[in-house]
């Protein structure tokens, strides 16, 4: 009946809450660090019952795991969705490693760091990120290369490939306690240079 007002199916009500605590355990990761993101404020700043959260996620582990998995395959699809209107030729490499600089400085960095130090002295949580934090690494690793359409058969690509991601990462570090944007500007510059001969002069 036409009078009658459509309901929203149960599985997709069930996404919509996951995702809203996801969203929420991150913001409260990045304001308030890891001792100050607890499951009841993660709740209440997602507007859903406390039940209705331990229904998805029972640990305060279990939650922020998911909230990270949750961001890093949505950061992914964000720069697959920015890569269509990339250039070709010589411009395109730049706007790549701008792209994935910008990854390596957003809320998902911060949480993720939130987490590595905890990890540190938490052997349940550092159990829990370890594999998680290598697949992340080998989906970003894989999606750089994509984007930059590299070789890694040919020497010294994958090396390449990684040193730029550890180096992104290296000046996202930096950048966490001060505005380092003229210093990383600069280091990026250079290291374009370096990455565009090494990715010229592999042989096809």
């Amino acid at each position: 009946m036409s009078g009658t007002p459509t309901r929203t199916p149960q599985r997709e009500r069930s996404r919509a809450t996951q995702a809203r605590v996801l969203e929420a355990t991150v913001e409260c990761l990045v304001e308030r660090g890891w001792s100050g993101t607890t499951t009841t404020v993660v709740a209440a700043r997602a507007g859903v019952s406390r039940g209705a959260q331990l229904h998805h996620y029972p640990t305060k582990s279990a939650l922020v795991m998911a909230a990270v998995e949750h961001l890093a395959e949505r950061r992914a699809a964000e720069i697959r969705a920015e890569a269509v209107d990339l250039p070709a030729g010589p411009e395109r490499l730049d706007r790549v490693v701008d792209m994935l600089a910008t990854a390596f400085t957003g809320p998902l960095f911060v949480a993720a760091l939130e987490l590595w130090l905890a990890g540190r002295t938490d052997p349940e949580l550092r159990d829990a990120l370890v594999p998680l934090e290598a697949r992340v690494g080998r989906e970003m690793h894989r999606l750089t290369v994509e984007l930059l359409g590299a070789d890694e058969r040919q020497p010294g690509v994958r090396e390449a490939i990684q040193a730029t991601l550890d180096l992104l990462r290296g000046l996202g570090v930096a950048n966490l306690l001060s505005d380092d944007s003229a210093r990383r500007a600069a280091l990026l510059g250079t290291w374009k240079r370096q990455l565009a001969s090494i990715l010229a002069t592999a042989p096809h």
